[in-house]
């Protein structure tokens, strides 16, 4: 059996990926995230028999339960081709140095590093406390902080892809 990280390859000197794409790309990943998170979270809550309200150690349950979902979905596709379904519609890869998709360690790495997206609008919450303008304006605020970061480098990478040496490209 061949080695589907060999067989799906991009040439090391792909181009790097636009942002409009990537953003669009992000945002049809956001809809079907909520399939797997409705998934993960429905067999945690059907196996324990929680109901609502929660208590405060079954919401950090539901919660981790919920991100390592999200995490293993993103790891597996990442590793299996470089691309999830929502990068597959765009055009998008993830590739390291030699333009293969990142291992799995690697890409569980990514998807934890790439939590420091969000640290502006969590601050943002932090000090306005939440509503949906503010939700919202703390969402913008961290894809405006994204959208700054990846302009200064010359392969378009966010932080965590220029520490893991690796870069969305285009497929």
């Amino acid at each position: 059996m061949s080695n589907p990280r060999s067989a799906v390859s991009a040439a090391p000197d792909s181009r790097a990926a636009a942002l409009w794409p990537r953003f669009a790309a992000a945002v049809y990943e956001a809809v079907l995230l909520f399939a797997v998170a409705f998934a993960a979270g429905f067999a945690l809550l059907a196996a324990t028999g929680w109901t609502h309200p929660l208590a405060q150690a079954q919401r950090w349950a539901l919660q981790g339960v919920l991100f390592v979902a999200v995490g293993a979905y993103f790891v597996w596709c990442w590793s299996r081709g470089g691309q999830t379904l929502a990068m597959k519609s765009w055009g998008l890869r993830v590739v390291d140095d030699a333009g293969r998709p990142p291992s799995a360690g690697r890409a569980a790495l990514r998807y934890l590093l790439a939590w420091h997206l969000f640290l502006p609008g969590l601050a943002w919450v932090a000090l306005a406390g939440t509503s949906a303008p503010v939700d919202l304006a703390a969402l913008a605020a961290s894809y405006v902080a994204m959208l700054f970061t990846a302009r200064l480098d010359r392969q378009r990478r966010l932080l965590h892809d220029r520490l893991l040496a690796t870069r969305v490209v285009r497929a």
